[in-house]
């Protein structure tokens, strides 16, 4: 392995460092001292730190080209944000009767504009989130079934997308690297095409909204 592949391997295992380079917020010959053992480890010889510094200046061209840094037109045409409080989450582990509650859960509840449904069926779990107006109809209709967690005092804020977003690299990570900032723990994650939720605790609302409203009207990134 050489030098330049041992700092990138090293660098892009830290995203926040990565966006820190392409952007030019980060000191060079600091950022070389510190991962200097680790460049030596990797490629098993005694390294000089001129060295590192010069693969680190030959790698932030590269990391601006593959997208750090050109988010700022993506984020500023994100669309409405629509926020559901009162939302319970469930999980059940999956068996051959759980497709059937899912979609006849889904049946029923399909005729309630107002009211928040979002269903899952992973390889080995199915989640469902509903406002908690409907929790009895999911007791009802997953009552055989295995349920494996509950969370309660939910909400939900979903983001319309801009059509491009499936083009951008690390378009998730720029939205969610403030929530994790500002020490907020998403519950869930639940995201369409053109359309992105988070699921947090109805305490953290209000801070999630504000920061994903800044997202939408600001030019720039924090």
């Amino acid at each position: 392995m050489t030098i330049s592949q041992a700092v990138e391997k090293v660098v892009k295992v830290r995203p926040f460092i990565v966006e820190a380079l392409s952007e030019g917020l980060l000191n060079i010959s600091s950022l070389a001292r510190q991962i200097h053992p680790s460049v030596e480890k990797m490629v098993q010889k005694e390294v000089k730190q001129g060295a590192i510094v010069m693969a680190l200046n030959r790698l932030v061209p590269n990391l601006e080209s593959n997208g750090f840094g050109s988010f700022k037109d993506v984020l500023s045409q994100l669309g409405d944000i629509i926020v559901r409080s009162n939302l319970t989450d469930f999980t059940f582990r999956n068996s051959n009767t759980i497709f059937e509650n899912l979609s006849r859960t889904m049946n029923e509840l399909s005729s309630q504009r107002d009211g928040f449904c979002t269903m899952v069926r992973g390889v080995f779990e199915s989640n469902v989130i509903v406002g908690a107006d409907f929790n009895n109809t999911v007791l009802k209709n997953f009552a055989q079934e295995d349920c494996t967690f509950r969370s309660d005092n939910l909400s939900a804020i979903t983001l319309k997308l801009p059509a491009d977003n499936v083009q951008a690299c690390g378009f998730y990570y720029q939205i969610m690297k403030f929530i994790a900032w500002e020490g907020i723990n998403v519950k869930e994650v639940v995201s369409t095409t053109n359309e992105f939720s988070i699921i947090v605790a109805e305490e953290d609302v209000d801070r999630a909204f504000t920061i994903l409203k800044n997202l939408k009207t600001s030019n720039k990134l924090y």
